[in-house]
């Protein structure tokens, strides 16, 4: 058991409570002290008041709107360099596998081994840049993009259904016009 300062068990503790609400009650009165006078505004600075306050007020909102436009921006920004990277990177995987088709088919007709990596590039293609259209991109880029989709779909599903080679060269055209514009807007969008 732990004795205080006064020898009695809690005692400290008491004489500490006491010391502290006393500065507590000279610190309340000392800072008391009625002023005379009646409240009122000064009616001469107060236009000059006004016009400062909506002066700030203005300069706030324009502030805030800048920065919202510029946040907008850089949304914007992001949305395009993902979907323009993921448009480039597949696209040159598909019509690389493409190319292996064709080589394959020109080589004698035996296009077994390159059909599937082909219609699978296509697809994976397709399904990269969809998914990656969903942020704030221009109508021009979104059209050039979901051209481009629908085009290396179609050519999948000429392969896949072994189609004639017009209607397959027919596909692949529409392919490379596609592409060819998706590429112009996307650097038109950076």
């Amino acid at each position: 058991m732990r004795i205080g300062s006064f020898g009695w068990p809690g005692w400290g503790g008491a004489a500490r409570a006491t010391g502290c609400a006393a500065t507590v009650l000279i610190a309340v009165v000392g800072c008391t002290t009625v002023t005379d006078g009646s409240p009122g505004a000064d009616m001469a600075i107060a236009p000059a008041y006004r016009a400062s306050v909506s002066a700030s007020v203005s300069a706030s909102v324009a502030t805030s709107s800048i920065r919202e436009s510029r946040r907008q921006q850089q949304l914007t920004t992001q949305a395009v360099v993902k979907v323009c990277e993921s448009f480039v990177t597949s696209s040159k995987e598909a019509v690389d596998r493409v190319n292996d088709f064709v080589a394959a088919y020109n080589r004698g007709g035996d296009t077994s081994g390159a059909e599937q990596p082909a219609i699978d590039a296509l697809t994976h293609s397709a399904d990269a840049v969809e998914g990656d259209s969903n942020g704030p991109l221009s109508q021009q880029l979104r059209q050039a993009l979901n051209a481009y989709d629908d085009a290396a779909r179609d050519v999948a599903n000429a392969i896949r259904a072994h189609s004639g080679i017009d209607q397959f060269n027919q596909r692949v055209n529409q392919l490379n016009d596609a592409k060819g514009e998706a590429v112009k807007r996307c650097r038109a969008s950076l």
